[in-house]
């Protein structure tokens, strides 16, 4: 599977020979759909030129850690939040020791010590240099601090001596990349994501709807599989292409979107609804276009059924979390719609005025019983794999005799 499709990977260049195959590694990390930017130390400079990685990655690269004209569009600390992934490659002696120190005196050992997502190496220096105790010890610190170490390789170097310290091929390092996301946290287990708007029609023409993109219920379907599970998308129309590895039903209104959830819900781990449901259906729906005749027209709507409410009283009922999209008071309206309707979790997020919907970012507040947590603005695969993690930490909570 590919797990890099719309990753966002920041690629680090330190200085040393093998750089040269960091330039092939943009090219095939951008071949699997990922989105690359290249952030290079002064040293790295005079190895391979930034033009080179600025042509196969698409974007400028990032070179000096008080650009003016960089902090003025992506600096630092937004590249650092912008990130899924730090990938450091070549990561030469002399920036293993940096980052296991701390230090912060160029760009690339500033997001790391700024950023918040995974940080993964691959060294690539003289065998010697690798062995040496310091080195060594070095990596050591940084695995206890949950960096992830990618080879290195054995065989012959430039220098002209052979052993362990050369970089791993650019395709190996893509392939590992891709693994990277593949947590398998929720292995074996079953879900249902709801996701986008539902459609209530009028007349053959017209209908009731909103204005759900579908972005945030895509982003969880494709963040549960990478995570192992056996996932149903159940989704509204929208103009977003079914995650690899989803079963996917398309459906039109509320009343489709019950039905198809509730035919799969037997042996349901966890249910996510997402889908930004119509609350009301018209009554009767025309059965010729309603012509333009009268100054006013009048609908007589009835309520939908409540997806959300019939799967958290089913026996037995599945982990559910629900999605609170809210104008106002979006605290306190989550947490009466998390009692009311006995959820485990929901997750809530203020709308309008450009927020949540139509764009790729968002922020959510998340919520259960005793407890809550924010997760700060990001794009929404980022919040997806975030709340995944964190869908699977309050499930095993509950059920502890499936823990890993």
């Amino acid at each position: 599977m590919n797990n890099l499709l719309n990753k966002r990977i920041v690629l680090g260049v330190s200085g040393g020979i093998a750089a040269y195959k960091s330039a092939d590694l943009v090219r095939r990390l951008r071949e699997r759909g990922a989105d690359v930017r290249v952030v290079m130390t002064r040293s790295a400079c005079e190895f391979i030129t930034p033009l080179t990685m600025q042509a196969l990655s698409g974007h400028p690269v990032h070179t000096d850690l008080l650009d003016p004209a960089a902090e003025a569009a992506m600096g630092h600390i937004e590249l650092a939040r912008w990130a899924d992934v730090i990938h450091i490659a070549p990561a030469s002696a002399n920036m293993l020791a940096r980052l296991a120190h701390g230090q912060a005196d160029d760009l690339l050992s500033t997001l790391c010590l700024a950023t918040t997502v995974p940080i993964t190496l691959a060294p690539a220096m003289n065998q010697q240099m690798w062995l040496n105790p310091a080195t060594q010890a070095n990596l050591a610190t940084m695995q206890e601090r949950g960096m992830t170490i990618f080879g290195p390789a054995d065989g012959s170097q430039a220098c002209g001596e052979s052993g362990p310290g050369r970089m791993l091929e650019p395709e190996a390092l893509a392939d590992m990349l891709s693994n990277f996301f593949q947590s398998g946290l929720l292995q074996t287990k079953k879900i249902i994501v709801t996701a986008g708007p539902t459609r209530e029609e009028i007349d053959p023409v017209r209908f009731i709807s909103n204005r759900s993109s579908g972005r945030m219920g895509y982003a969880l379907a494709q963040a549960a599989v990478e995570a192992g599970a056996d996932v149903m998308l159940v989704s509204g129309p929208t103009s977003l292409p079914p995650p690899e590895r989803v079963r996917w039903c398309p459906v039109t209104t509320a009343q489709q979107m019950r039905d198809a959830v509730m035919a799969d819900l037997a042996g349901t781990d966890i249910f996510i609804a997402v889908a930004a449901v119509a609350d009301y259906r018209c009554k009767q729906v025309a059965r010729q276009k309603i012509k333009k005749s009268t100054n006013e027209l009048s609908l007589l709507l009835e309520k939908n059924p409540d997806i959300l409410a019939e799967v958290a009283a089913f026996t037995p009922a599945p982990f559910t979390l629900g999605f609170a999209a809210e104008t106002d008071a979006v605290t306190d309206n989550a947490r009466s719609k998390l009692q009311n309707k006995n959820l485990d979790m929901i997750a809530a997020n203020q709308v309008g005025d450009g927020m949540a919907f139509d764009t790729e970012e968002n922020r959510l507040q998340v919520l259960w019983q005793d407890g809550d947590i924010m997760l700060e603005r990001a794009s929404k695969d980022k919040l997806a794999r975030q709340l995944i993690n964190l869908v699977a930490q309050r499930y095993y909570a509950k059920h502890p005799a499936q823990s890993h």
